[in-house]
């Protein structure tokens, strides 16, 4: 084990999503941020130089665990390779907080490469309340389950997706990774008001939150918002951000940029406008 007991818990501040191109400036400057989340599986090796430096990071930042390829959603069975190289990481590095996604991305054999949405069904949340229980068992530890942007509906779906999730984390006992942005995403793409999301919410059950940029399609006789990651975050999710605080209170909040990655002092600006928005709230409240 890299760091034996010695979990370090994430603070109610603004963390940012480490990414490839700026590891190696993080670990030589040890920039003015409370914490990070890395992706899982990007560190599903025995060995090797990107364990390293995660450990390296790990050595003064607290760390979360991302994931997005455990399938939680998937209707015939879990990975249980995947969740065993997910236990190794995890006792490895003693994160302060596991998450996944409220989605599936394969069946069998075969695995895609994609977050795909769930029908908002009691068969379906059967399917999910058995995995998720599944793997914290296995795991040996609560996790969070993040809701997740989509592009379709499901005809015969019978809930709006924020009963589905809520249904869920009350079900298994499990945390809320809550995704402002692919909740305004979402109260685009299908016609929501995105807070009837954000009041259905219980507050204690909320352990992190995500915040990113989104892209929109042009040209469609209907409005199309995608959840790209590849811009910083837009004012409409901005102003969702402040109710939700101002609903729940201060959580853990990320920021999330996984493709056009800019420079790290433009990540770390986002995550100060997140502080600005805890700030505030606690002025008033705290």
């Amino acid at each position: 084990m890299l760091y034996p007991d010695d979990t370090q818990p994430i603070p109610a501040h603004a963390g940012i999503g480490l990414r490839a191109p700026h590891i190696a400036q993080v670990i030589e400057h040890l920039p003015s941020v409370t914490w990070f989340e890395v992706h899982s599986e990007n560190y599903f090796v025995q060995g090797g130089e990107m364990l390293r430096q995660l450990a390296a990071v790990r050595e003064h930042y607290p760390i979360s665990l991302h994931g997005v390829g455990l399938s939680l959603g998937s209707g015939d069975q879990q990975y249980r390779a995947h969740m065993t190289q997910l236990k190794t990481l995890i006792d490895n590095v003693q994160p302060g907080l596991v998450s996944e996604h409220i989605s599936w991305g394969g069946a069998g054999q075969f695995h895609l490469n994609a977050l795909l949405p769930l029908p908002y069904t009691e068969e379906a949340l059967d399917v999910m309340i058995e995995h998720v229980d599944t793997a914290q068992s296995f795991l040996k530890r609560q996790i969070l389950v993040e809701n997740a942007s989509t592009y379709l509906e499901y005809a015969h779906s019978t809930m709006p997706e924020w009963e589905f999730v809520t249904e869920l984390v009350r079900r298994t006992g499990c945390g809320l990774l809550l995704d402002a942005n692919n909740i305004y995403v979402n109260s685009i793409n299908h016609g929501f008001d995105p807070l009837l999301f954000i009041d259905a919410v219980c507050a204690e059950t909320v352990g992190e939150m995500h915040l990113a940029g989104f892209s929109r399609k042009e040209g469609l006789p209907v409005p199309l918002l995608i959840d790209s990651h590849d811009h910083p975050v837009y004012p409409e999710v901005w102003e969702l951000y402040r109710q939700t605080v101002q609903r729940i209170g201060i959580k853990p909040t990320l920021i999330e940029w996984d493709t056009h990655i800019p420079e790290f002092s433009v990540l770390q600006a986002e995550a100060d406008k997140a502080e600005e928005v805890m700030h505030a709230h606690c002025a008033i409240t705290c």
